[in-house]
């Protein structure tokens, strides 16, 4: 009987049930789950790109509106029960001085802190475009900008590309945006996280590794070789560019999640809850504007199958 880090390692599978995401093992059938109840084994909250500042909207963000979109995501987190809560960058937008951008990271940490006392904050570029990041993490009670951590069974990282080419740390306006980077010293730290860990893994990034253009890390194919290499990674989680997508490269799901700040009113929210089964199956599902696609999916069980095929014959 196969293990269930070689399933993980012969590819994976994506696929829709009653509009949820569900991403398994290439062996996994969606005919089976649908005939078994998905237990959940560990609920898992996802929001990203808040950008919650108290001024006026600017185009599609609608900054002071992230308050309550917030307020409505966090009575799903507590109905899902949620383990941990992840926050994938840009919880603030941009200050004009450094006790603006504090008044703003206060705000609303404030209600984020009171989701639930196992929290995970990824850096985004607006985090840190007038604050340190050192300033930052102490604002939300973090210690390091990248690590990673071990709970049910599964690897989880946490990783930082708020770093400009020349490996200097974003902050205080010193960057451009579009210079995203994960710098020498965190490729080497993933490098050795990775080696060491026989566990499945699930990464948590701000700036995309599947993309090279603006939103892109712009060594993101480094990046992604180590992921592909270690053979027990199943999926990223990203933002930036506010929009839904999913992509699959080297077996690996890239999932972007859609921005909580963008449109008016509860109806153009969007977060999710990310569920692990006791099999080790992940279900993400989406509420408001998070959704996926069934031609994105379509997609995704065309590559699968390649994979699965090529494998079969090696």
């Amino acid at each position: 009987m196969p293990t269930q880090n070689s399933n993980i390692k012969s590819g994976r599978r994506a696929f829709l049930i009653n509009g949820t995401l569900m991403l398994a093992a290439a062996s996994i059938c969606p005919r089976a789950l649908v005939g078994n109840q998905f237990k959940t084994k560990l609920s898992i909250g996802l929001v990203t790109d808040l950008h919650y500042a108290d001024k006026p909207p600017a185009g599609s963000r609608h900054y002071r509106e992230s308050l309550a979109k917030l307020d409505a995501a966090t009575e799903q987190f507590q109905k899902d029960q949620i383990s941990f809560l992840v926050e994938l960058g840009d919880l603030i937008d941009a200050a004009n001085s450094v006790e603006t951008e504090q008044s703003y990271l206060k705000t609303i940490n404030q209600k984020f802190s009171k989701i639930c006392p196992n929290r995970h904050y990824v850096l985004g570029n607006h985090c840190v475009d007038t604050l340190k990041k050192k300033e930052f993490l102490e604002g939300v009670g973090q210690e390091k900008s990248y690590y990673s951590f071990d709970q049910e069974g599964f690897h989880f990282i946490v990783l930082d590309a708020c770093f400009r080419s020349d490996g200097v740390a974003y902050e205080r306006k010193n960057f451009q945006w579009t210079d995203a980077n994960i710098p020498q010293a965190e490729l080497e730290w993933l490098k050795e996280d990775l080696k060491s860990n026989d566990k499945p893994v699930i990464v948590f990034a701000h700036q995309r590794l599947d993309v090279s253009n603006n939103h892109g890390v712009k060594n993101n194919k480094e990046v992604r070789s180590l992921l592909e290499s270690s053979g027990n990674v199943i999926v990223v989680f990203q933002g930036h560019s506010h929009q839904n997508d999913l992509k699959t490269i080297g077996g690996i799901h890239y999932c972007t999640l859609v921005a909580m700040v963008e449109g008016t009113g509860l109806a153009n929210n969007g977060f999710s809850t990310l569920n692990i089964d006791e099999q080790g199956n992940v279900q993400l599902t989406g509420f408001q504007k998070q959704k996926s696609t069934n031609q994105t999916i379509q997609g995704l069980l065309e590559a699968s199958a390649s994979r699965v095929a090529d494998h079969k014959v090696k």
